[in-house]
């Protein structure tokens, strides 16, 4: 019977003098942040800081050299997530290009593909965003209604709406989810291809940004009405669109993002503590340090099996699930605290941080896919279902 795999990853030697090397370049680069900011920090566009990254070789750094990569370890770009998130720097501009859309590229892309996206990505100035879901398609993918035409040219023609894109108006480059031929009604899967879509510069494009119930605008719906598009656009095969965007998603989903979310409440927390903190205020924090370890050698062990070329889509939605639900139950293990143990005025770090998260993170559980849909994946590879 199928079990889960975590088996433990050594650190390379060097990475105690690569952590102090990030820290170093995070005392000189980082811009000054607001307390809300620096809490789901890799939520936050900061384009300026995004190239000061990719100049210094942190962005695409496992990629090969020939398209501006690094060649480095995939655990020495976990650490400098790490470090990033920790330090709520600002990335959320290049986050999903060195995530998932320069990796798909490197697997799926032409040999023009990649050379005309992954050196712009890698230094920070290319952003690429996610063409997943749909309005009334909610987690079903196969569902998607985009429709994409090819013409007589070649060219191909897309109708259709996307929504929740992070960071649309900022990008330059979406991987979009299409269907190409009719559903069958034997294998919804089949007939949906992807796309490299420009834009900034294709006509029949309209972004419209959705503001949240904080006043962000990082979500956005993304229409198209006859866009037209190169043959070259086509990303990988036609019709294999369904396993290409389901094999991002380990990238997507074991991340140290996803449990790190509500780190800035964590330190705001430890710092208004104090030394001679109250013994409900110490037990709360033993409590989340030892689940956010434990969530930690378990990212850290997903990352490990990418490297060695294993498929950990079971490992990866059990940490998205785990750490989901640790990050949405910080704010409000604090909130219950401070209420009796902490003098907060209106205006604090930790107050400003608390209000935020217990606003926000009801959504962590939303990206990347729900937690229905993660434990129906844990289920079937347990062969449950």
């Amino acid at each position: 019977m199928p079990t889960f795999s975590f088996q433990p990853v050594d650190l390379p030697p060097g990475i105690p003098a690569f952590r102090q090397q990030i820290r170093q370049f995070l005392q000189r680069e980082m811009p000054d942040t607001s307390p809300e900011n620096k809490s789901n920090c890799w939520g936050v566009a900061d384009l300026a800081f995004s190239r000061k990254l990719g100049q210094q070789g942190y962005i695409g750094m496992t990629w090969p050299k020939a398209f501006g990569g690094g060649e480095r370890s995939a655990i020495e770009r976990y650490i400098l997530l790490e470090e990033l998130l920790a330090a709520g720097a600002p990335v959320g501009a290049h986050w999903i290009a060195d995530r998932q859309s320069g990796p798909a590229i490197l697997k799926y892309g032409t040999a023009e593909q990649q050379q005309k996206y992954l050196p712009a990505i890698t230094r920070g100035e290319l952003y690429c965003c996610i063409g997943m879901s749909e309005p009334g398609a909610g987690s079903d993918l196969a569902s998607v209604r985009t429709r994409g035409e090819q013409l007589a040219d070649g060219r191909w023609k897309l109708n259709g709406q996307k929504l929740w894109t992070t960071f649309a108006q900022h990008c330059d480059l979406m991987i979009a989810l299409v269907r190409t031929t009719p559903v069958d009604a034997n294998n919804r899967h089949a007939g949906l291809s992807q796309f490299l879509i420009d834009l900034k510069h294709t006509p029949g494009i309209t972004i419209r940004p959705i503001e949240d119930m904080v006043g962000g605008n990082h979500f956005n719906e993304v229409f198209f009405d006859d866009a037209i598009v190169e043959p070259d656009a086509l990303f990988g095969v036609e019709g294999e669109g369904w396993q290409q965007c389901t094999s991002e998603l380990s990238l997507e989903r074991s991340g140290p993002e996803r449990y790190l979310s509500s780190l800035a409440l964590y330190l705001e927390l430890l710092r208004a503590a104090g030394s001679d903190a109250e013994s409900t205020v110490v037990q709360a924090l033993g409590s989340i340090a030892t689940q956010l370890w434990t969530l930690r050698q378990m990212s850290l062990s997903v990352a490990g099996q990418l490297v060695d070329g294993q498929d950990p889509t079971l490992e990866a939605a059990c940490v998205k699930d785990l750490g989901n639900a640790l990050e949405q139950g910080i704010p409000h293990l604090v909130q219950r605290i401070v209420s009796s143990e902490l003098f907060l005025e209106d205006q604090s770090d930790l107050a400003r941080t608390l209000a935020l998260l217990l606003q926000t993170s009801p959504s962590f559980s939303l990206r990347g896919g729900t937690r229905e849909i993660l434990r129906g994946i844990i289920a079937r590879g347990l062969g449950l279902r």
